[in-house]
């Protein structure tokens, strides 16, 4: 299949012209001339550098990677109709399966854009991160310099040693089981399809630890827990987890609330006034 270039631009920008800043959580702001969201503003929505996003948009770049065309799809808030155009645009067949893609409803990434005050993210059932408010950029660190195909919280606490940096030593053999048994409970559900072999493979041949804990075969699939997170620029951090799951179960909108009777509330209040671009804090699993 042929890129095509000067179409796919066409469609990238009247895309972003068609959406309001507010509908993904940005500001306004006085003196906005530009009509949609601003070339930028996509890319950071995106995680990609500003001038990647621009030669795309001026039909003068190279064939962009799925990767990207799902970060893209996610950014500008695409239906599965308009993101299976995106990927003809570009030369790649759209994905297909139930299981097959990662593209994020437009409905939960408005749900995820109004929570302004509370760190959420969301993942699919493998842990690879979809998407994130910034807020959670705030409190768990963002992943910016992380490779596209290493955002994933299963494979960073096994391979990344900050990620468990945040945490007691007496809690990490609970928490290293309970991704475990959660990865365990997705990959059967999935029917062990490419996506799930993929991670388990890679992380066998990265990780004793994780090889050792998967031979158990435990299962347990993670809905609510509670976090306490080390964080670098507030200190501790008491937190809720709850996770939402979407009706198929093969996406997850994780909402971080403070614990009741803890200072917690008063830390996430400075992080809102901190932001994420101050410090870049050990990036916690959840349990």
């Amino acid at each position: 299949m042929d890129m095509d270039r000067a179409q796919l631009a066409d469609f990238l920008r009247r895309s972003r012209e068609r959406l309001r800043p507010q509908e993904v959580g940005l500001s306004a702001g006085p003196r906005r001339r530009t009509p949609g969201l601003r070339r930028e503003e996509v890319s950071q929505l995106a995680g990609m550098s500003a001038d990647y996003y621009m030669r795309l948009e001026q039909a003068r770049s190279p064939q962009p990677s799925p990767q990207i065309l799902a970060a893209l799809a996610r950014a500008l808030r695409l239906t599965d109709d308009e993101r299976d155009h995106l990927y003809l645009l570009s030369g790649h067949r759209p994905p297909s399966g139930r299981l097959a893609h990662d593209h994020v409803s437009p409905g939960l990434l408005h749900l995820l854009d109004q929570l302004t005050d509370t760190p959420a993210h969301i993942t699919n059932d493998l842990g690879d991160l979809l998407a994130r408010n910034h807020m959670a950029d705030a409190l768990l660190g963002c992943l910016c310099s992380v490779r596209e195909q290493d955002r994933n919280f299963v494979w960073r606490w096994f391979t990344d040693p900050s990620m468990r940096r945040a945490f007691h030593p007496d809690e990490r053999d609970a928490l290293s089981r309970g991704h475990v048994a959660d990865l365990r409970a997705s990959y059967a559900r999935r029917g062990g399809d490419e996506p799930s072999t993929r991670l388990v493979g890679r992380l066998r041949g990265a990780s004793e630890e994780f090889a050792r804990l998967w031979d158990l075969h435990e299962v347990a699939v993670r809905r609510s827990s509670r976090m306490r997170l080390a964080h670098s620029a507030v200190g501790p951090i008491d937190l809720h987890c709850e996770t939402l799951l979407s009706p198929a179960e093969d996406q997850r909108l994780i909402i971080f609330t403070p614990a009741p009777g803890t200072s917690a509330i008063d830390h996430l209040s400075l992080l809102r006034v901190l932001g994420h671009d101050h410090f870049v804090p050990a990036t916690p699993a959840r349990r």
